[in-house]
């Protein structure tokens, strides 16, 4: 089998998807995370796709090899190891379709079945009053916890912050048996990190997601050691070697890698064998509800770390109204059924993709 094309594919100005095509007509599908999608269309267009043309798409420790090391003065992370996710997701996809598997089985089977996801709220300002409510929406719908986004973005100490506030709100009206996840994305220095850190414990907070600038790795050292509440990162990090120093050097308690950054299921295995041999669970950072939840329930289900309620953006998607795929995951009462069909187990709308399509480039073989 060869890879024939590799057909890259932007959606709304936003989404990029990537499809490999084959030989023997089977196609798999991924996703790219969404963070500057023209950049990742570029990335796969000019840098990875002639890589892997002709080759054959089994051979995905390989082809993750080359996609990596080739190119890596571009930057071996951020928008490199996004595009190399929507290229590798696609090969598992093939890969799976030819053994007539779910992805999960090929990485090892089901250690757990239909995990639980706890409801991750994008929406900032709202009054702590409102979030407080909200919460007690989700748990009412059966979900295990709630994740706030509380603070400016890299505030440095300013802008907008009402954490404490709206987790004290938040644990008045839910009670005690509804975990409560904080994410405040970079907001604070160290010592504010703290102060914030000591008030949280007192309302059992469940994680305290990225308080210090995601290269402060003493800061992070130091509050980790400090803090009783479990600090969780990842998101900005993209390989087993970033994850080795969030370990060993930041002592981070909880991994959060995105199989939609991370360079796809290649990668995240390795991320999350690495974390096992140090005792770290993984609760993934996951804001795509259409086929990045699809690729993610694979790893839930067959990795022993990802024990926990894993991430699920409760907020409207535009992929998720236009009804993108044809069979998607769905949240029943905090938990997703795991996908049963070949490869990732979902199907694209033809129709609506291409709909949706604003861009489309395809890099195939010659002759």
């Amino acid at each position: 089998m060869k890879i024939t094309a590799v057909e890259s594919l932007v959606l709304l100005e936003r989404f990029h998807l990537v499809r490999v095509h084959t030989d023997e007509q089977l196609s798999g599908i991924g996703v790219a995370s969404p963070m500057n999608a023209h950049v990742t269309d570029a990335f796969v267009q000019k840098a990875l796709a002639p890589l892997i043309v002709g080759r054959d798409p089994l051979d995905t420790e390989r082809l993750w090899a080359e996609m990596y090391y080739r190119p890596y003065k571009l930057g071996p992370s951020g928008a490199h190891l996004n595009a190399m996710a929507g290229i590798d997701i696609a090969l598992w996809d093939i890969a799976g379709k030819v053994a007539g598997l779910p992805i999960y089985q090929l990485l090892g089977g089901e250690f757990r079945s239909n995990p639980l996801v706890y409801a991750s709220s994008m929406v900032r300002g709202l009054a702590p009053k409102e979030e407080a409510e909200r919460a007690l929406s989700f748990k009412e719908q059966g979900y295990p916890g709630y994740k706030i986004h509380s603070a400016t973005r890299w505030g440095y100490d300013e802008g907008f912050d009402q954490t404490v506030a709206t987790v004290r709100a938040i644990r008045e009206l839910v009670g005690e048996d509804f975990e409560i996840l904080v994410d405040v994305n970079n907001a604070y220095l160290p010592h504010t990190a703290l102060s914030v850190g000591r008030q949280l414990e007192e309302y059992r907070v469940w994680h305290f997601e990225e308080p210090l600038a995601e290269h402060d790795r003493d800061g992070y050292a130091k509050l980790t050691d400090a803090l009783d509440v479990p600090i969780a990162a990842g998101e900005q990090s993209y390989t087993r070697w970033q994850f080795r120093d969030l370990i060993v050097h930041d002592h981070i308690d909880i991994l959060q890698p995105d199989v939609i950054k991370c360079g796809g299921f290649t990668e995240f295995k390795k991320i999350a064998a690495l974390g096992q041999a140090f005792n770290k669970p993984i609760t993934v950072h996951n804001t795509d509800p259409t086929l990045g939840t699809a690729a993610h329930l694979h790893l839930w289900v067959s990795t022993p770390n990802c024990l926990y309620p894993q991430e699920y953006n409760i907020e409207p998607h535009a992929l998720v109204e236009h009804a993108i795929l044809a069979n998607p995951p769905e949240v029943r009462n905090g938990r997703i059924a795991t996908p049963s069909g070949p490869g990732l187990g979902v199907e694209l709308d033809e129709d609506v993709l291409a709909a949706l399509t604003t861009s489309r480039g395809v890099v195939a073989a010659h002759g």
